[in-house]
């Protein structure tokens, strides 16, 4: 059974309304021609053969109108229009009336319209011819009653075609508001083109076959040739319309047509959230295909495109009718969706559409798998317009490759490149432009940041004791501690007063936790609206200040608020500046665990931030690291260590510095040439420098890398390999580098006290460590229990908390002076390690 046209029906809740609207039209209709109409039977035996001709041809040419096709169509294009608006010129408003009303009723029927339907086109048509026979009267004279036509009458003329299309296009466009409930404007202005195009040509044509019928009756025929062409202009121009907006490929419409269908819809769903409507929500799938590229490599771009042309088709049949399947290019498609209650229909959706992709293509007796990755947007939670919401389930789709799902959900915290990171980069870049830092000493205002990127307030004024010696004369039994960061002693199993510290190359790349301000809020605002909401619902945080560190740290609250005070004041005093914050450069002592010796620190970058007070190392390495500006990092993080090493050695301070370097900075040469020119440029040693590495970095380019690594050990530098255990661990990697120094994990270090998984691990990377060669570095030693343990399984060296906490290079030459080497206890003493049981 066919379906019925959908033009034909009305929403139940609003058929009141527009059935009040029809009768008033039809009443204004009957009013404005009913006096017109009772005298037309007294005038028909008058009427010229002329007329006769332009009634005939009116109702034959409407019998097959032109209907543009399309999945929303609009108004059809009625040739009778010139042949009623030329009756209405030469005759009069009655016979123009009653020629227009059989002609509708003959396309009525032709149509299959609704009787309502055809008795609303009556009257507005002839509300429309009355509107403009009422602008013919205002001229001097009767319109074609004989003689001349004057420059009053063509006015008149033109403004009773104006008049016509005004009063009936405004009626159609009310009519679809009332019956759909959608916008008046975007709805009347996507139709006005073509109805200007194909209508204005017929009324203006209208009085050129008046003219005609004035000389014969025969010259009226004729105008069916420019009617054709007006018929031809019409499809040509609805052609090209529906080919700018379809894939040639695959016949779906492409990214323009996505565009006007989401923005057609998100005015509707509007509207409906705003009547509160349960199925508001209008959903956008993003597709993007698996392993398509294999098959375009392998196969050809000819399968390729069958292969197109295949999944289109499969696409297409597992969405509902009422769905938008478009293809964006290349392997991307994308859904809409509408009148959504929640994200589980469009869950739901996305799961038909996997299903539909699972089962493999057949293609030349090959069957070839195809599968897609899918991110979801929904209406009005991810976005607000096209762009923002395109844009989140680009982010979706990408979250769910990454995760190697599927189907995903866009989620804030999978956003790594909002407008606030784009700020962020910008400022950065700013930052490093300007040259060094100008010894303002913005940091020191917050103190220091400990290792999971929370900004730790400073407590000045907390002195550091000395070192005091046990019964057995062995020094570092008993220890007392401060929070200037010197050695201390154990007050039952006391963890650090705060967290590890944050390398400038991070451990582990976390989600970073926003930090929300005024002028944050209203930059991310401006770009993604969608963040209004769930920016409004957090507690702003004052200029990176991690609560958690604070309230882990045991520190004494008066302090702890007096620092975050602090902190605020300057980041309200920050905000008013234009500069892009400050860089410096944080150390960390490296101490020898069996002497107590400090035989280096590692190089710790810190970037205050104008507006917001201490970033995050990891956000900011994870911005940098795609874009250019890693590299000029790099080349600030390397000056500004090298110049510090200058410096301590004619201090008479003999350190070796540590930093890290980014898989970017090993995939050239570059970074070789220029460390070799500040090494000689400073008079400093290559053996006081030391690079550390990730596995993570030795895997992106294991050839590119290993040549910058060869060519560093070369010189004299040397290699660590960083958070060794985690990531991409391999034995290689210990036996073809050139390394002089292993670090363990802190991950490993932090359980070992408690955890005998962890404590095996460590000790089993210190003896491999140690039968090559190599130096041991545990990090994340907190306190005194791990430190002991690390001494008992040969670990060298150490750095931590229980030592020192990161500060800037002038406060480490006075703990320098007030540290006291600690040594463990002797061996007979040495703390009961844990034991692994037995699975």
């Amino acid at each position: 059974m066919e379906p019925a046209d959908p033009r034909n029906l009305v929403p139940p809740r609003r058929l009141a309304q527009f059935s009040a609207f029809v009768v008033g039209v039809l009443a204004v209709a009957a009013a404005l021609s009913a006096g017109s109409l009772a005298a037309l039977p007294g005038r028909l035996p008058d009427l010229p053969p002329a007329f006769w001709t332009m009634a005939a041809l009116a109702v034959a040419c409407d019998a097959r109108p032109f209907v543009p096709p399309g999945r929303r169509q609009t108004s059809a294009v009625f040739p009778s229009t010139c042949f009623t608006f030329a009756i209405l010129l030469g005759w009069g408003l009655g016979p123009a009336v009653a020629v227009q009303a059989v002609a509708v009723l003959v396309s009525g029927w032709r149509l299959r319209y609704a009787l309502w339907r055809t008795a609303f086109n009556v009257g507005q048509y002839a509300c429309a011819l009355a509107a403009a026979y009422a602008i013919t009267r205002l001229g001097p004279g009767g319109v074609f009653e004989g003689g001349r036509l004057s420059g009053p009458d063509v006015a008149a003329v033109g403004a009773a075609a104006a008049a016509w299309f005004l009063v009936n296009y405004g009626l159609v466009s009310a009519a679809v508001r009332l019956r759909f409930g959608e916008r008046w404007w975007p709805n009347a202005r996507r139709g006005l083109p073509i109805e200007l195009l194909s209508t204005g040509s017929l009324l203006l044509l209208a009085p050129v076959l008046v003219t005609a019928a004035r000389a014969s009756a025969m010259l009226i025929p004729l105008v069916l040739v420019p009617l054709f062409a007006v018929y031809r202009m019409a499809r040509l121009t609805v052609e090209q319309q529906q080919l700018a907006a379809l894939d040639p490929l695959t016949g779906l419409p492409n990214r323009k047509a996505l565009l006007a269908e989401v923005g057609e819809q998100v005015h509707r769903h509007a509207e409906r959230a705003a009547r509160g409507a349960p199925d508001a929500r209008l959903a956008l799938l993003l597709i993007d295909l698996d392993r398509f590229k294999h098959v375009n490599d392998a196969l050809g771009h000819a399968v390729g495109d069958r292969l197109l042309v295949e999944v289109s088709a499969r696409l297409t049949a597992a969405v509902d009718s009422d769905d938008m399947v478009a293809r964006l290019g290349g392997d991307e498609f994308a859904i809409v969706k509408t009148d959504l209650a929640d994200v589980g229909e469009a869950r739901a959706l996305a799961d038909r559409v996997v299903r539909a992709l699972a089962a493999p293509v057949p293609l030349d007796g090959l069957p070839l798998d195809v599968g897609g990755s899918i991110g979801i947007a929904l209406f009005p939670d991810h976005g607000e317009d096209f762009a923002t919401l395109m844009r989140h389930a680009d982010v979706a789709m990408y979250d769910a490759k990454n995760r190697d799902d599927t189907v995903a959900v866009y989620t804030a915290e999978s956003d790594h490149n909002s407008a606030e990171r784009l700020g962020l980069l910008a400022d950065l870049r700013r930052v490093l432009e300007s040259g060094p830092p100008t010894g303002r000493g913005g940091p020191a205002r917050i103190g220091a940041v400990g290792g999971d990127g929370a900004a730790l307030p400073a407590v000045p004024g907390l002195p550091g004791e000395a070192l005091t010696s046990g019964g057995d004369g062995l020094p570092g039994e008993t220890l007392t501690s401060g929070n200037d960061g010197l050695p201390g002693g154990v007050r039952g199993r006391r963890r650090s007063p705060g967290r590890p510290t944050i390398r400038w190359w991070p451990r582990r790349r976390q989600s970073p936790e926003p930090v929300d301000d005024e002028l944050i809020s209203r930059i991310v605002t401006g770009a993604d609206p969608i963040r209004r909401r769930t920016a409004a619902g957090r507690a702003t945080e004052g200029a990176g200040v991690d609560r958690r560190a604070t309230e882990g740290a045991g520190m004494d609250q008066r302090a702890a608020e007096g620092a975050g005070a602090a902190a605020t004041e300057a980041v309200a005093a920050g905000a008013a500046s234009a500069d892009a914050g400050e860089i410096t450069m944080y150390y960390q002592p490296q101490v020898a665990i069996a002497t107590g010796e400090v035989v280096g620190v590692e190089a710790l970058l810190r970037w205050w931030h104008p507006v917001r007070g201490m970033v995050d190392p990891g956000e900011l390495i994870q911005v940098a690291e795609q874009s250019a500006v890693m590299r000029l990092l790099t080349r600030r993080v390397v000056d500004d260590v090298v110049a510090q090493l200058a410096k301590w050695s004619a201090a008479g301070i003999a350190l070796r510095a540590a930093l890290n370097v980014s898989v970017r900075d090993l995939h050239d040469g570059e970074i070789v040439d220029h460390i070799a020119d500040r090494l000689t440029r400073y008079g400093v040693p290559p053996q006081r420098l030391q690079l550390e590495i990730t596995e993570g970095a030795l895997m992106a380019d294991p050839r590119r890398v290993l040549a910058t690594i060869s060519r560093l050990h070369r010189i004299g530098v040397g290699i660590a390999l960083d958070d060794f255990g985690t990531g991409y661990s391999s034995l290689q990697h210990l036996r073809r580098l050139p390394l002089a120094e292993v670090k363990v994990d802190r991950s490993f270090v932090l359980g070992m006290a408690d955890d005998a998984d962890d404590a095996a691990i460590v000790r089993s990377t210190i003896e491999l460590a140690g039968a090559l060669g190599l130096r041991v570095v545990a990090e994340g030693v907190e306190d005194e229990r791990t430190w002991r343990m690390l001494h008992a399984a040969g670990c060298d060296a150490a750095q931590g908390w229980f030592y020192a906490r990161p500060m800037p290079a002038d406060e480490l030459v006075g703990w320098l002076a007030r540290y006291r080497p600690v040594r463990p206890l002797t061996a007979h003493d040495e703390p009961d390690l844990p034991r692994r049981h037995p699975r």
